[in-house]
């Protein structure tokens, strides 16, 4: 049943990622769970699945989670200025195509930080946010570095375009604002609690670095995978900043059950919280520069598109990659800790692998492109 999914994951090995973890849930039993390579290939240390990795983006969906918890509370509308809980973005600048910055014609609506078109880089490097490194002493508490962020010009009007940004750390400081607590304290409480995902978390102690299996990245040339220190990089900020968009920390195990928990609904959101942020917001014009073309783009999702595709989900830089088919009952989870890995692009087609495993492929005809010629060689 699953020999096709088996010779996909097992050609990562082959370009060189070290080691990987891919489990499946078809109505919350484990129907495959696939465990190769090493967590550290130089002492030659096997996978065991008991691994805890940085997440990055799958972080993502978490983030938006615990946003739409207190949406379903009534503390906000997804068509509020982002202004009126975050004062520092009331007047922003656009950098206009001729270099000129001006005023922005257009708020930022929360909407807009769920879906990735409110305007901002992921530019972690920019002279405003290093600043704030500077002046909060390399800590950059969550809220306080948004006043740095809202001071970047803007690389167009919000909502007029998709740009993949740190729309999703400004919403982790939404959430703190509206909820009164440190972003990671109200996950822990609303989330990763009451799923008893104990090893999950946004802000791991130093002490704790040690508990995360061997990070990677490929680099040099040749370009082969090379150990590197177990922070996240680029993304962290500082010493306490809880990034919403890729500061997770989690595993298999523990990120299954937050999986599970969407794909049964009316656990940690409401059904109908889950489906608002399925649906597809992006329009022509945002659509134009957005990565999938069998996709669309909900809150803080990849969302299913009709007649094309039916799961929801996101990936991470480190090679996470998550799956929740409704429709269908499936749930689906692979790990690997391999920064600028070069299976990036064929991990857009593993909803496509797996879907055609489980139904036959009568459902998972689009691909996108960039998983396209990966995944015939094993049809």
């Amino acid at each position: 049943m699953f020999s096709k999914l088996d010779a996909y994951l097992d050609a990562f090995l082959d370009m060189g990622v070290p080691g990987y973890d891919t489990v499946i849930y078809r109505n919350g039993t484990c129907i495959y769970r696939r465990t190769k390579g090493y967590s550290d290939i130089e002492s030659k240390i096997p996978m065991n699945g008991r691994e805890r990795y940085n997440i990055y983006s799958c972080s993502k969906p978490i983030t938006a989670v615990a946003a739409m918890q207190l949406y379903e509370k009534g503390l906000f509308k997804l068509s509020d200025k982002l202004s009126d809980y975050l004062p520092e973005f009331e007047h922003m600048t656009v950098l206009r195509p001729d270099g000129t910055v001006t005023p922005a014609r257009n708020p930022i609506l929360v909407e807009h930080i769920f879906t990735m078109t409110a305007g901002f880089s992921y530019d972690t490097a920019s002279p405003h946010l290093q600043q704030a490194k500077s002046e909060t002493g390399g800590t950059c508490p969550t809220r306080e570095v948004m006043k740095y962020l809202a001071r970047e010009p803007l690389k167009f009007e919000p909502g007029t375009d998709w740009q993949y940004s740190l729309c999703i750390d400004v919403l982790a400081a939404l959430v703190e604002v509206l909820s009164g607590e440190r972003f990671g304290d109200y996950v822990k409480k609303n989330v990763f609690d009451p799923l008893e995902m104990k090893d999950s978390t946004f802000l791991l102690p130093e002490e704790e670095l040690d508990t995360l299996c061997t990070q990677y990245a490929f680099t040099g040339i040749p370009r082969v995978a090379r150990p590197i220190d177990k922070h996240i990089r680029s993304y962290k900020l500082g010493s306490m900043y809880e990034s919403g968009g890729a500061g997770g920390i989690s595993t298999v195990d523990d990120y299954m059950k937050f999986l599970e928990a969407l794909r049964v609904g009316n656990v940690i959101l409401k059904n109908e919280t889950i489906d608002l942020m399925c649906e597809d917001r992006l329009t022509d014009l945002t659509r134009r520069n957005y990565w999938y073309t069998n996709y669309g783009y909900g809150l803080g999702v990849r969302s299913p598109m009709a007649g094309v595709s039916n799961d929801f989900g996101w990936g991470g830089a480190a090679g996470a990659y998550l799956m929740i088919d409704r429709a269908n009952g499936i749930t689906a989870y692979h790990a690997q800790h391999t920064l600028n890995s070069p299976n990036s692009a064929q991990r857009r087609a593993l909803a496509q692998v797996i879907t055609e495993c489980i139904l036959g492929g009568e459902r998972a005809r689009s691909v996108d492109t960039a998983g396209e010629s990966t995944l015939q060689q094993y049809q």
